[in-house]
């Protein structure tokens, strides 16, 4: 396909709005993949749903005190503890329920940095945006037989829904709603869209606020033009810190454990804290994860994932050190011991964990080499503060490669939009759906943005593309 007018991009754009409030920077090409990348990208999704089946693993036995390895003791209450923390005890009661066994995200999302070592998972995201968005991006980069769009060029929105119908195979044609709460507003315009190209199909797909939906006998119902239309699904917009603040949570549990209502993602907290990327790393947990995870996710997962750990601020003995990197050359006997890290030593991200307002959009993240020693002091500090509740996770930083791509801007005010190679730092981010049991990868938004920027997120001067396979002549 030739490469997109500004004008006509802009105009796709403007026909309907994807985001609440947001904008960003146009380019007139998808982003480029090898085959190479996108074989890759497959390896990554399988081993990213091998890798939720291990965590259930973990939790559950930890929680229940079993031992975690076939062959040799190994008790680890301390992982159910810190996933616990600061949780509802009626959410931890639903998560650990029987009947939710092998219930896992539908959809998945890593967060993946292109760096000169090849790709970096900094993230795993069970409830991401962009959904619509990527799905709208792939059909306005792509055409009807554009095999090179990542999955296809319909894939995000048929995948989307096969993803939740699997959840109900008994019923023919499910209604399924798409609740978004006030918390992730933003989000609204993209998933609108999403049920309106699934209703095109016959679909029965809404997306409604959650206080559109109400409790009748036990089930659950939403009026279409003054009738009660039983749901049957519920896909869930809203991260589970915001649990609180939707009224109808409980006639949803309710309906749920009644068998009148199947709910994606499962309303299991394990599955949304970031600190589990740091259990993968946890030392006492590595023969764990050797029994639990093939071979080949082991290694990729090994070599995606940034060092990380939790920093749990429990004293220690004079005599013993922390697992964790090093400060002014030494090691740390507490988490304190950070603040008088070199420049060069704090290459390190903090982060929360998540079950919290600032757990997305990078709105927690601190980047030691890119702040003042004092803010970086105030982050450790706050870590710190916040960890009876809220555990933070530490993590390695991986500086994303420097790259180039073709994006809009005008030389002079007034004057019509040029297309010319800008440099930048990729981040991206692919969509895989579960599809009884099978990974489906079915789109990958690029986030290309300027090369000044240290940590890469939706932003003003961003460009946000869909992802193509190219190959050479």
């Amino acid at each position: 396909m030739p490469d997109l007018a500004f004008d006509q991009i802009k105009a796709s754009l403007g026909a309907q709005s994807l985001f609440e409030d947001k904008t960003w920077r146009l380019s007139p090409q998808a982003w480029p993949l090898t085959p190479g990348q996108l074989a890759e990208l497959e390896a990554i999704g399988r081993a990213c749903h091998e890798f939720h089946q291990a965590l259930e693993t973990l939790y559950l036995r930890s929680a229940a005190g079993k031992n975690l390895l076939r062959n040799k003791p190994l008790l680890a209450p301390w992982v159910a503890d810190y996933l616990d923390r600061g949780k509802p005890a009626d959410l931890i009661r639903h998560a650990r329920d029987p009947r939710n066994r092998g219930a896992f995200p539908t959809v998945l999302r890593p967060d993946l940095l292109l760096t000169e070592d090849g790709f970096a998972l900094t993230e795993l995201d069970s409830v991401p945006g962009g959904i619509g968005l990527t799905a709208f991006l792939n059909r306005l980069y792509g055409s009807d037989d554009d095999a090179a769009i990542i999955g296809h060029r319909d894939a995000m929105i048929e995948n989307f829904h096969a993803s939740l119908t699997a959840l109900a195979p008994k019923i023919r044609n499910p209604l399924i709603v798409l609740l978004v709460s006030d918390e992730a507003a933003t989000y609204r315009p993209e998933m609108q869209w999403l049920a309106a190209q699934l209703q095109r199909l016959g679909r029965r797909v809404f997306c409604l606020h959650p206080d559109d939906v109400f409790p009748l006998g036990g089930e659950l119902f939403f009026d279409i033009e003054g009738t009660p239309e039983k749901v049957d699904i519920i896909y869930r917009f809203f991260e589970l810190f915001d649990w609180a603040n939707v009224r109808v949570a409980p006639h949803i549990l309710e309906a749920w454990s009644a068998g009148h209502v199947a709910i994606a993602p499962p309303m299991r907290h394990f599955q949304e804290e970031k600190l589990a990327l740091a259990l993968f790393h946890h030392h006492l947990l590595a023969d764990f994860w050797q029994e639990n995870l093939g071979r080949r996710s082991l290694e990729l997962l090994r070599k995606l994932i940034p060092q990380s750990w939790i920093m749990d601020p429990t004293p220690l003995p004079p005599g013993a050190v922390l697992d964790g990197p090093r400060a002014a050359g030494r090691m740390l006997n507490d988490w304190r011991d950070l603040t008088s890290a070199s420049q060069k030593e704090r290459d390190l991200i903090i982060k929360i964990s998540g079950y919290h307002e600032t757990a997305w959009g990078a709105r927690s993240v601190v980047l030691g080499s890119d702040c003042s020693r004092e803010e970086w002091q105030a982050g450790v500090e706050q870590a710190l503060r916040l960890a009876p509740t809220n555990l933070h996770v530490l993590q390695e930083y991986r500086k994303p490669r420097r790259l180039e791509h073709p994006v809009y801007a005008s030389p002079e005010p007034g004057s019509p939009p040029v297309a010319a190679a800008q440099p930048g730092r990729l981040r991206l981010c692919p969509y895989y759906f579960l599809v009884e049991g099978e990974v489906r990868l079915s789109g990958a938004l690029a986030t290309f943005c300027p090369a000044d920027k240290k940590i890469i997120h939706g932003m003003q001067d961003a460009a946000l593309l869909p992802s193509k396979v190219f190959t050479l002549a």
